[in-house]
């Protein structure tokens, strides 16, 4: 339809439209697409087979939902997604204040409007991008924001008495007629507020200081919640929870590989760091890793969860230290170093929540911790894993490293080294280079130097070598020849 010539009530019924709730229309629109092959919620990675058949089953089935999750399992963005199973345009009638359908006004304006013109009564196109309406649930949130109140302003502007209805002033849900609404973190609302909701979920008729008014809105309701709010919170009082068709489980990706394409995904890079920047395959594999160690490390709240945001922040603080390192050594290029994974630590301590055994340890430690455990568990995917019982005097794919430690007392990587410095420091590791090209043969060159450093710092998370942080780099040496020093 040409929308533009379409303005009055009586040039849409001459179109032959057909008006449907939005529920229909989401239903119908999604049929279309899963008969058609089309993806549905594109750019949501590792639910194809788990979270979003259970949506597509719920809007199939015309319920309201719930997303239940922990924090970054992409719940929001999900319900976003929904506007587009909206049609592009509906009409509406024009000046209405809740999107009154030309064909089912449900408003005193719209009814009184139609009754007076007729065919002639004008009509707006409303798109579906604003169409969802969204509302953080916090505890200062009251019934008159979300449903209405008295607006005695308006009373006293329009000389009316209390008791008409034309004094209400409506709040955010009628607002959303034929909208989806959607209620953030819904256990944080508080319990009387929960109840204002129970009417209009099942018998669609709303409240307002003793007005009682059939209308019957038009909604399709997305309600996120975090399954650790029941309890440190609040909770979704039980007859709500009964007015809500579907309650879907969202989860964390479940390999590394769909964790790097949601970070590469949603990373937040401008041209100049990506060409600047060169990011080794493994470095990404690494940074990944590191929030999988986070959900099953004993120092962190696994019941608060560890968002896909603290990967995506992270990567964007790794891409940055390496830029500032190149800045600092005025080059247009540089490659990623591991010895860089160290500017992410802000990024983690400020993504997880510890327990008293790791608060006890130190946020930025637990950060270190999480690092080696995530270089510990790749390792023996790239080099010979190294047993934990090994017999005297025997000789391991290592031996030669660990001597020439031995021999050379180690060496400092600094931070901020030219690449130059760096990767003479580690050619002068000559059994480095031949554990790379024995166990890494087809390894591309401007990975070397990243997998030769991750073989030091594996070698360390194995306790072959030792590495110190000081201020401006990290030192490797023998493990025990430096003890020994010391003596």
């Amino acid at each position: 339809m040409e929308i533009n010539n379409i303005t009055t009530l009586g040039q849409l019924k001459a179109t032959g439209y057909k008006s449907q709730s939005i529920k229909y229309e989401l239903r119908n629109n999604l049929r279309e697409k899963i008969k058609s092959g089309q993806a549905v919620f594109e750019g949501v990675h590792g639910f194809e087979n788990t979270v979003i058949p259970e949506l597509e089953r719920a809007i199939l089935s015309r319920h309201n939902i719930n997303l239940l999750g922990l924090r970054g399992q992409a719940k929001t963005r999900l319900a976003r997604k929904m506007i587009e199973l909206l049609d592009e345009y509906i009409p509406f009638v024009k000046g209405s204040e809740i999107n009154d359908d030309p064909f089912h006004p449900i408003s005193r304006f719209a009814k009184d409007l139609i009754a007076e013109k007729g065919d002639e009564t004008p009509i707006s196109w409303l798109h579906r991008s604003e169409r969802f309406f969204e509302k953080l649930a916090t505890p200062d949130v009251t019934v008159a924001d979300l449903i209405g109140d008295v607006d005695p302003i308006k009373a006293a502007n329009l000389k009316l008495s209390y008791a008409d209805d034309r004094v209400i002033h409506f709040g955010m849900i009628p607002r959303a007629n034929r909208c989806i609404f959607v209620i953030n973190e819904l256990p944080d609302l508080q319990a009387r507020i929960q109840v204002a909701l129970f009417n209009i979920l099942q018998e669609g008729d709303i409240q307002i200081r003793g007005f009682k008014l059939r209308m019957p809105l038009d909604m399709q309701f997305v309600f996120t919640a975090n399954p650790e709010d029941y309890t440190n919170r609040g909770s979704i009082v039980t007859p709500l929870k009964d007015r809500i068709g579907s309650q879907i489980l969202t989860h964390y990706p479940e390999s590394v590989a769909i964790a790097r394409t949601i970070t590469e995904q949603e990373s937040k890079l401008d041209q100049a760091q990506t060409d600047i920047v060169y990011v080794p395959s493994l470095a990404r594999d690494i940074l990944e890793q590191i929030s999988f160690e986070a959900r099953d490390s004993e120092y962190i709240d696994n019941k608060s969860g560890v968002s896909a945001r603290m990967s995506i922040t992270a990567f964007e603080n790794l891409i940055s230290t390496a830029e500032r390192r190149a800045l600092i050594a005025g080059v247009d290029k540089t490659t990623l170093r591991l010895s860089d994974f160290i500017g992410i630590i802000p990024a983690i301590t400020g993504k997880v929540e510890l327990v008293y055994e790791g608060e006890q340890e130190g946020a930025a430690s637990v950060a270190q911790n999480l690092i080696g455990s995530a270089i510990r568990t790749l390792f023996p995917d790239y080099v010979p894993k190294i047993e934990k019982l090994e017999k005297p005097g025997e000789k391991t794919p290592y031996s030669d490293l660990i001597e020439w430690f031995f021999a050379e007392s180690g060496f400092e990587l600094l931070d901020d080294a030219s690449d130059k410095e760096y990767q003479e420091i580690l050619d002068e590791v000559t059994p480095l280079e031949v554990l790379v090209k024995k166990y890494q043969p087809q390894l591309d060159k401007k990975d070397i130097y990243f997998m030769k450093e991750f073989i030091l710092w594996g070698l360390v998370e194995y306790r072959k070598l030792s590495k110190d942080r000081f201020a401006k780099g990290h030192q490797f040496k023998d493990m025990y020849g430096s003890y020994i020093s010391k003596l």
